[in-house]
């Protein structure tokens, strides 16, 4: 067993026993939504659902809610409906940046095309506000309609700051904010507030799951420079194909001086990408990088001491921290 697949272990005994069982309903619905909408659709939207790793986002859901929380159909929808949310940034973005696998398997826009991509997108994004909808609950659909304008807003950001060597580090945060924690927020806030916590104990998890997010992407953008594509299933330095500048190269170039004077757009090779990707490791980049998101995960499993959450929520919710922080794909 896996490092990762045992903290999920323990995430899920520290939680107790009634996270496996509405995982798996979370499970069972998402299914049920993406065969919605006809036989094509429907199984490229099931293929981008089935592959769709460690639900970590729905989980975030279920342990905020706590294991207390009544109206159990308004958690699964609101656990699911933040899945289909992220599924449906994935199909977007491999076809923005002309993926041709994630996590090792084909692509839609690989197999099938823009059109039918953007489409499979699409559908998952409009079910997933159809389930909030339907589940009758306002607040839900605020949170999460507030995370998918945020995402929009960081997928510009790095549109804009495509080949720009030189992005500051605080605009590269932001990015990260936007496109990955604020998703995670709202995943904290949903199950809050299906538990009916107050305002400032919905924010303060949704500051908890903003954080764990942040550090999520920061170690994201580190494994595509770190990781050999065996484990991550992509191309070692993809986003740097792509001309997307993360952490690593913003530290690395200033550690080395050709590195600072690089234009990013010389490199075009996947054997490129890997020299690339040796020469940031050298400037020791990397470590730098991986600290920073420790300390931002340390942060916050600090802030859920002061939440009235119950001991083995508040374990949970902290070991999900350990488990972004150990994650190596």
């Amino acid at each position: 067993m896996s490092s990762a697949a045992a903290t999920l272990s323990e995430i899920v005994r520290a939680a107790g026993s009634h996270v496996p069982r509405l995982l798996g309903l979370v499970e069972q619905r998402l299914k049920t939504l993406a065969a919605g909408h006809g036989p094509v659709l429907a199984a490229h939207a099931g293929d981008t659902i089935a592959a769709g790793g460690k639900r970590m986002r729905p989980l975030l859901v279920l342990l905020a809610a706590g294991p207390q929380a009544a109206r159990e159909p308004e958690l699964i929808a609101a656990a699911a409906s933040v899945e289909l949310i992220h599924s449906a940034t994935l199909v977007h973005d491999d076809v923005l940046d002309g993926a041709h696998l994630r996590r090792g398997v084909p692509t839609i826009w690989a197999q099938g095309g823009r059109a039918l991509a953007v489409a499979t997108g699409d559908l998952l994004f409009s079910r997933a506000f159809s389930e909030l909808t339907a589940a009758g609950s306002l607040p839900a659909v605020r949170s999460l309609s507030r995370a998918t304008s945020a995402l929009a807003e960081g997928e510009l950001l790095q549109r804009q700051d495509a080949w720009n060597a030189a992005v500051p580090i605080e605009r590269y945060l932001l990015r990260c904010e936007l496109k990955t924690a604020r998703l995670f927020e709202a995943a904290c806030e949903l199950g809050a507030q299906v538990a009916r916590l107050t305002d400032a104990q919905i924010a303060e998890l949704g500051s908890f799951g903003r954080a764990i997010g942040l550090a999520f992407q920061l170690l994201d953008d580190v494994i595509d420079v770190a990781g050999p594509a065996s484990l991550t299933g992509k191309q070692r330095g993809a986003d740097l194909l792509d001309g997307t500048v993360t952490l690593p190269l913003i530290l690395a170039r200033e550690r080395d001086a050709q590195l600072a004077a690089l234009d990013l757009r010389t490199i075009t090779t996947p054997e490129q990408a890997e020299e690339l990707c040796a020469r940031i490791e050298r400037t020791d980049a990397l470590a730098e990088a991986r600290a920073r998101a420790l300390r931002v995960v340390a942060e916050a499993k600090c802030r859920l001491d002061a939440l009235p959450l119950e001991a083995g929520q508040r374990q949970a919710l902290k070991l999900v921290g350990d488990s972004v922080a150990d994650r190596t794909a």
